[in-house]
């Protein structure tokens, strides 16, 4: 599962309702981590979560479609990690300057 890898720093997760469950939900309390999912429409009993941060997560949901949009970065061209960051640090740059 993604959630072995998260980064110990990690506060909170954000997620959409395809990650509404009770596993992922307790998966996420014991490292102390606080879930941004909001409840399906059919679950009895709906958990609380931040309304205002989950609104939020389509700004990092453009930015990735942005970057798609440039061949290289959707693509994956480059061989070495390190140039292909190259690539989206440049991507980004002119998608933010050009906004």
């Amino acid at each position: 599962m993604l959630l072995a890898d998260l980064p110990d720093e990690t506060e909170e997760v954000i997620g959409d309702r395809g990650y509404d469950s009770n596993r992922i939900r307790l998966s996420l309390a014991e490292r102390n981590i606080t879930a941004c999912i909001p409840p399906k429409k059919n679950r009895k009993s709906k958990p609380p979560y931040n309304w205002h941060l989950y609104k939020k997560r389509h700004l990092i949901e453009n930015m990735l479609a942005k970057l798609k949009d440039w061949r290289r970065v959707a693509t994956r061209y480059d061989r070495c990690a390190h140039t292909f960051m190259s690539a989206i640090h440049i991507a980004a740059s002119f998608i933010f300057y050009l906004k």
